[in-house]
């Protein structure tokens, strides 16, 4: 009887040895976090720098009689903007926003020959400062999410307030100087957007993005002679000005969602 007794002991002793070092190897993961699919409105701002061209520049003068021009060169310098807008993520993939931006001043440099009848006359070198008030509409899509990385693709319709101010034309060979008053128009504006976001938090996100703009013709005031003299109204028109931007940008998301954590799931280790 002793002896079966004994057996029994060593059973049960050999069963909670087994019971133990099961559940030893039974190891359970960290909970993992996941952020569900969420649709709000987000805030955002966004700074960058411009590579600006316009395809021409004309004046009523040149169309006179026997009168030909050539551009030698026509370009603005690089500058910086900033901007503010408001947007709604619909979902993981699509969202739109509505942007507000200023365009700080950017110079520009031209030359064009002038010809009459075959023969040169003269040149005109002109200098003036661009600047842009820009309002647009915005549609992204998201193309997936790899390491919190989201590339992105968009479009924008809007207008742009293209200011032309102090215009200054030289006629060096016949010692000519003119200038026109400080002016802008409202045009229609498109851009193409393209650019990587990154999710440092569920409801933060940094973005750097490329942008070509369209921002339509501007127009200088009246050019008049340094005696004030004008005998004929003829502003300088710049002809479909375009830019290649570089963005730097932030989106905070309002309400932001809270991670939701996944149970662990048991594993034999």
């Amino acid at each position: 009887m002793a002896s079966v007794k004994m057996l029994v002991v060593a059973g049960s002793a050999v069963i909670l040895s087994l019971g133990a070092a099961g559940a030893a190897d039974l190891s359970l993961p960290p909970p993992v976090p996941v952020v569900p699919e969420f649709s709000g409105w987000y805030l955002r701002g966004d700074i960058g720098f411009s590579n600006q061209k316009v395809k021409s520049i004309d004046n009523v003068l040149d169309t006179t009689p026997g009168t030909s021009v050539a551009t030698v060169h026509s370009s603005f310098d690089g500058a910086p903007f900033f901007g503010l807008g408001v947007g709604y993520q619909f979902n993981s993939w699509l969202r739109a926003d509505v942007t507000g931006e200023y365009r700080s001043g950017a110079n520009y440099h031209g030359l064009q020959i002038i010809s009459f009848n075959g023969a040169v006359v003269g040149t005109d070198e002109y200098t003036a400062i661009k600047s842009e008030w820009l309002a647009m509409a915005n549609v992204y899509v998201d193309l997936g999410t790899w390491w919190s990385v989201t590339p992105f693709v968009g479009v924008g319709l809007g207008a742009s307030y293209n200011h032309i101010g102090s215009f200054v034309d030289v006629n060096t060979p016949n010692l000519g100087v003119a200038y026109a008053a400080d002016t802008g128009k409202w045009n229609f504006a498109w851009a193409l957007h393209a650019g990587l976001a990154y999710k440092v938090t569920p409801g933060f996100t940094v973005e750097l993005a490329y942008r070509y703009l369209d921002l339509g013709d501007a127009v200088s005031g009246d050019i008049v002679t340094y005696t004030g003299v004008s005998n004929v109204v003829n502003p300088q028109n710049f002809r479909d000005i375009t830019s290649h931007d570089i963005k730097l940008g932030v989106r905070w998301m309002l309400n932001a969602p809270e991670p939701v954590y996944a149970p662990p799931l048991m594993r034999k280790g």
